[in-house]
């Protein structure tokens, strides 16, 4: 509780202020801080050597008294006394720039502590170890606390262990996987599921055909679906076309009995074929007349596959180099690509010719500028991007239909990799990894979804989502031998796949859009080849 000061005796006061005048030094510093103090006074006046007296000294209290400076019974009256004067702080050592002085934020008139101190003096009270501590009383402290004394608080620690490796409580797991899952998402016993209750793909073919004489070789292209809805179909030395609409099948082209064919692809159009041989020649056919138009040589080796982009038709071969054919001239070889060491397996345009991509043996992935120009047979050419992180032959390559900017490629047995590249910028967006070897990827032209064909050993056809990567449905043995080749049909609903088990099979995967009639007649008009193609005989 605070008392009210006293007031000191007339001989206090006279021996203060004789000992120890106000001087105008003080004055000046003190009445920016001081509210007590009369700030009319000037700072130069010099303070009275005279002493007063005990009266005079009570009669100048009353008068300040009654101005309003010191109340009787008011709050300045009830101040606490200060017990502890100002101590300056230490010099520091370091110099400060003129600019910004040394100042002392703290109050000068009232006591305080300063929380550094008490913090400070906090942590050693709070010490386990301090060295005035006796040894039975640190581990009695740590005994209650329950915290070792060489042990930290906040400590990493081994990961938790790995799941079980039993191979009967994995299998456990995938049958009481259903159980767990969401609605729709269990695969029925007739159709494959896609995650959603209104869509399902079905496990079985919508058609099948014999296909004597297929070919068992991953690095050969032999079936193509053309814009007309023909499928093209190599079988040994012999190349057949299968009319989707009638269900017609009409011989092309045979060849020699002791060669075979290793590549063919369809026009842009669909009027021509051009077909593929060992020796590296490149025949080029006339479906409506059914007679070849020209013979294009040149290869030094087997021509694995090939693609069309307007009237330059692409080629790769065996040794590792990419021609361009202009079918239209004479001179049919307009340049040469040079950018794989390894057999050439996969070649595909981008629709709008900007763009072509390269797959090979070696496990490099090429994208190369689709400008051809007037550059002549010994111009030099290099990738504009090359891709080396798969690590086995690269045949299944695909652009996206809906984003011209997305490629997909997948390698063969060793990797099992897909990867979707940004061309544009060369970043590899997403990478899934599949169970078996990729022989073909197909993007959905209705759907943010592609597919995969695979060989040994799933045998399956694999849906997943984009850019989620999530597999959507799954056709396992879809074939009784690998799956080595695949198209899809001109209005993107139907997958057509070929394997050594000499079986061309049709899969419906994807449900086209709804055309309504005006748009379906103005179709027509204009001579377009996708329109009434929703199925086969």
């Amino acid at each position: 509780m605070a008392f009210p000061p006293k007031t000191p005796s007339a001989h206090s006061r006279s021996r203060s202020e004789t000992k120890t005048p106000l001087s105008s030094s003080f004055y000046a510093a003190a009445n920016a801080s001081n509210p007590f103090l009369v700030a009319s006074r000037p700072a130069s006046r010099a303070a009275s050597p005279v002493k007063k007296s005990s009266s005079q000294a009570h009669a100048s209290l009353k008068r300040q008294a009654s101005v309003g400076l010191i109340r009787k019974g008011g709050v300045e009256s009830r101040l606490d006394v200060v017990t502890r004067d100002y101590v300056p702080p230490p010099p520091k050592s370091e110099k400060r720039s003129r600019s910004q002085p040394s100042r002392d934020t703290r109050d000068r008139f009232i006591t305080t502590r300063d929380p550094a101190d008490e913090v400070a003096a906090t942590l050693d009270l709070m010490s386990l170890n301090p060295e005035s501590a006796s040894p039975g009383h640190t581990a009695r402290l740590a005994a209650a606390t329950g915290v070792p004394l060489n042990r930290r608080i906040l400590a990493y620690h081994e990961p938790p262990p790995p799941a079980s490796s039993d191979p009967l409580m994995a299998q456990a797991r995938e049958l009481v996987r259903p159980l767990y899952a969401r609605a729709g998402s269990t695969p029925g016993s007739g159709s494959a599921s896609t995650g959603t209750k209104d869509r399902k793909i079905s496990t079985s073919a919508q058609r099948v055909l014999d296909a004597p004489g297929m070919i068992d070789d991953f690095y050969l292209n032999l079936i193509s679906w053309s814009s007309l809805n023909v499928v093209g179909i190599a079988l040994g030395s012999s190349v057949y076309v299968w009319k989707a609409e009638t269900g017609e099948v009409t011989l092309i082209s045979e060849g020699p009995e002791d060669s075979y064919i290793a590549s063919l692809d369809f026009s842009n159009d669909g009027q021509y074929l051009g077909i593929g041989y060992p020796n590296g020649a490149v025949e080029l056919w006339d479906l409506e007349a059914q007679q070849k138009l020209r013979t294009m040589t040149g290869h030094s080796a087997q021509v694995g596959v090939l693609s069309w982009n307007g009237h330059v038709l692409s080629s790769g071969c065996q040794d590792g180099s990419i021609w361009h054919h202009d079918v239209r001239v004479a001179r049919h070889k307009v340049m040469e690509l040079l950018g794989h060491q390894g057999e050439v397996c996969g070649l595909k345009w981008r629709a709008d010719g900007e763009l072509l991509a390269s797959g090979g043996n070696d496990n490099v992935l090429n994208i190369w500028d689709g400008r051809v120009g007037d550059v002549g047979p010994s111009t030099p050419s290099s990738a504009r991007w090359t891709k080396r992180n798969h690590t086995a032959a690269v045949k299944a390559v695909a652009w996206c239909p809906w984003q011209p900017a997305l490629l997909a490629s997948g390698g063969g047995t060793s990797d099992a990799t897909v990867h979707i590249w940004n061309t544009t910028t060369g970043a590899r967006l997403h990478s899934l990894v599949t169970p078996a070897q990729i022989s073909s990827i197909q993007w959905s032209p209705h759907r943010k979804e592609f597919l995969t064909t695979h060989g040994y050993p799933t045998n399956a056809i694999m849906v997943h989502s984009y850019p989620s990567m999530d597999k959507v449905a799954e056709i396992k043995d879809a074939h009784d031998s690998r799956v080595l080749f695949s198209a899809i049909s001109p209005n993107g609903e139907l997958l057509c796949t070929a394997a050594g088990d000499e079986n061309l099979k049709f899969w419906k995967i994807w449900e086209a859009p709804k055309v309504k009639k005006k748009e379906a007649k103005d179709s027509s008009r204009m001579g377009s080849t996708k329109v009434g193609i929703l199925g086969i005989r």
